[in-house]
Parts: C-alpha cells; structure tokens; sequence
C-alpha cells in the first residue's frame, strides 16, 4: 500500500533534497514548483500529505487555506515549512488549515519521522478494522491515483458471495474470521506495489499490474474454495447448503459462499474517472458471478463497448398450486407487484417458481427435476407444504420452505426479498 507525497516548493535543492529523504518502497513523493501544476497533481493523485514551502509566491496561510477548500472532500494532511520560527506565523498557518509546522532548516531524522507519522495517522483513519485495510473512500482514492498514471494496470472486484447469509448462519465472529482469512489469502498472492483495500464488507478492490491480474484471479478463486469448507459445519457439508434460521418450522436453503471476481484493465478502455471505472467493475463482475461456483471474468472489448447489450430484469414468476382459489389470490397478488406470472414452465426461463408440494408430493419431484435443469440454474424456487419437514423439502433444491396455512403478507415478503 502506498502513499503520496505532493512538494510544492520552487526551490531546487531543497526540494530534492526532501523528496530523497521521504521517498521510499511504501511512499511515493512529488515535486510541483507552482500552484498551477500543484492543483493537477492533487486532482489526479489525491495526495495523502502536503508539504507548502514559504518559498512560494504567494502567502502562505491564504495557500493552506485555498488548499484546505480545493480538497474538503478528501482531507490530505498539510505540513508548512518556513525560514520563520515567529510564534504568531505558525499560529496564522494553523489557524488556515495545516496539520504541522516545520521552521527551517529542519533536522533530517526529525523531519522524516513526523512526516511518517502524519502519513501512518492518515492511512490508520482509512483502515477497516475488521480486515486491517484500507476502507472505501481510500480504496476510491487509490483508483483514481491508477487511472492518471501511464502504465498497464488492472483493477479487480473480489467478493464473497452469500456472504450475509452465511453471517446470519453463522454468526459475525465467525464472518469476520472468514473475512480475515481470505485477507490474508489475497495478501499472499500480491506484491509489494500491489493494491488490496475493501469496498464493502464483503467485497475487496485489488489494484495490480495488467499482465499478472488473471493469474491472482485464478489461484484466489481455487485457494478459496479450497479452505471455504472448513468455515461449515459437519451437518451443512453433508446436506450441500446451509440451512438458515427461520421460525419455528419455515426454513430457507441457501448455497454455500463462494467468490466472484471481476477485473478490468485500461488496455482497450481510457477510463475517465472513478466513476466509470467502479461502473465496469461492478458489469464484469455481476456477469462472472455463478449460482454456487468461485468464478471470474476479465473484460474484453466486446464486452465493455459503449452498445453493449444490457442484462435486462426477470420478474418472471411461475405458480405450481393445487388450490386453484390460493392460486388466482397469488396471481393477483403478485401483479399488483409488478411481477409477471406465468401459468407454465414451458419456453420460458422464470425468476421464481412457487410450488405446493401437494398431498402425493409431486411438488417435490418438480423442485427436483427443476434443480437439475442446468437451464434453471439461477432461478429461486419457493416451496410451500402441510408437511412441516423443511429438510426434507430443502434437500429437494428448494431456496425457500414455507409451511402450510400461511399468511399471504409472509410469502410476499419472501418473494420481494428473494427477488431484490
């Protein structure tokens, strides 16, 4: 993870000199000599600490404060060096917006510690404490340092897929160890000048080098899935799913997680900001993820084009139901929702299948078969029963079991949360 530094400084030699003396593998330090070339640098990097020489021509309390307003939004620390060690000169440049001030000529080892500390204090504020990285608005600030520099870079979006889920299974301490361990993961697979920060709680940014980026991506997604198991229990890993709390007889299926990751690279796009990135990220990451499985997917031309075909919403929705008065209730229900029902499976592809499990459970053997239907992969299927044995019904490939009577406010509470 590095940091940088931004001189504004006309002098020469001093400048240098700084900037040999805080430079180092985890800091990257730039000189600029006049106020214009100073705004584009803060712009393009972000600076995480400032250095304003006296030397400028300009005064230097009205610079930290230009300089204060020009960055509210990202907060950079403000040191000012100056020949002057007058009481009121350091009151008047602390009162305008520095963090620090340094009379010259500076003590070199003294110099370079505050500045390492006032830089580890910024990173420290950005941290997420339950990862040890660095949070979202610095994982935003390190892609916006990566779009401005000429190099072949790749950015990936790694997530854990059925996260909550497995949280709500599980508890947090145990998340929070799953999170830790696939940190820990990620951090062996990167390289000193590698990028690792969160977005989300479950979601991870990786800045790297363009050439190396589909290797990190396909020994993340097999070490994964390697250790995921030893995160379930020995009832889970010998059912196939996790079985989720519900109340005292509904239960919810849900599938083991796993990881999604999507990379982007600026070989055939010129990104311009932050934004537009974060938007591809997120496309070429939604169209690597699978029901169950660890995947990936690296942008190609074709893909990331400007006519593109979008994915477009299913809000398809089949009702398999003995009672054909619950049936039209559910039917009228459900497109006062804004849902379309369909009345059978054939030539189409739903998002949800409702089932009554009937009284020969010949609903079940219709989960089944749907489950096996590699066409129906990511279609959600709710199960209703007056059988209340929610394993059994959930082992059929059930997402969802509801027992019968219920409530027609409880299932359309579960569809709109299956469905969101």
């Amino acid at each position: 993870m590095r940091s940088v530094t931004l001189i504004i400084d006309k002098r020469r030699e001093l400048s240098i000199k700084y900037k040999k003396l805080l430079t180092s593998e985890t800091n990257t330090v730039i000189i600029s000599k006049d106020l214009i070339s100073a705004i584009k640098i803060i712009q393009d990097k972000e600076p995480d600490l400032i250095i304003i020489s006296d030397s400028i021509d300009s005064d230097i309390p009205d610079y930290c404060k230009k300089i204060r307003a020009l960055t509210y939004n990202m907060r950079p620390i403000i040191v000012a060096t100056s020949k002057s060690a007058e009481l009121q000169d350091r009151l008047s440049v602390l009162e305008n917006g520095a963090d620090d001030f340094i009379s010259e000529p500076v003590n070199s080892e003294e110099f370079v510690m505050r500045i390492k500390a006032h830089i580890r204090r910024e990173l420290e504020s950005n941290m997420d404490v339950k990862k040890f990285l660095p949070g979202k608005n610095y994982s935003t600030r390190a892609l916006k340092r990566a779009i401005s520099e000429n190099t072949f870079w790749a950015a990936m979006l790694v997530s854990i897929e059925n996260f909550n889920n497995y949280k709500e299974t599980y508890t947090e301490l145990a998340s929070d160890k799953l999170l830790q361990t696939y940190s820990a993961i990620i951090n062996s697979a990167l390289s000193e000048n590698d990028f690792l920060g969160t977005i989300s709680e479950n979601e991870f940014l990786i800045i790297t080098d363009g050439i190396k980026a589909e290797q990190i991506a396909n020994f993340l997604t097999l070490a994964f899935d390697t250790v995921a198991s030893k995160f379930y229990s020995p009832q889970d890993i010998k059912r196939g799913f996790m079985l989720m709390r519900g109340d005292e007889f509904a239960g919810r299926r849900s599938n083991f997680v796993h990881t999604t990751i999507g990379v982007v690279t600026n070989e055939f796009i010129e990104y311009k900001d932050t934004t537009q990135l974060m938007n591809s990220l997120i496309e070429i990451h939604g169209m690597a993820d699978l029901p169950s499985k660890s995947n990936y997917l690296i942008e190609r031309p074709r893909i990331s084009a400007e006519n593109s075909v979008k994915n477009v919403i299913n809000n398809k929705v089949v009702i398999i139901e003995e009672d054909d008065a619950m049936s039209l209730l559910l039917t009228t229900i459900l497109d006062m929702q804004g849902y379309e029902v369909i009345k059978t499976l054939d030539d189409t592809v739903p998002a949800l299948v409702i089932i009554d499990a009937g009284t020969n459970l010949k609903g079940l053997e219709i989960c089944k078969k749907l489950r096996e239907n590699a066409d129906f992969d990511k279609t959600k299927i709710i199960v209703t029963s007056t059988l209340h044995d929610k394993e059994l019904v959930l082992n059929t490939g059930a997402d969802l079991y509801i027992p019968k009577p219920y409530e027609i406010s409880n299932i359309i509470k579960w569809v709109n949360s299956i469905l969101s």
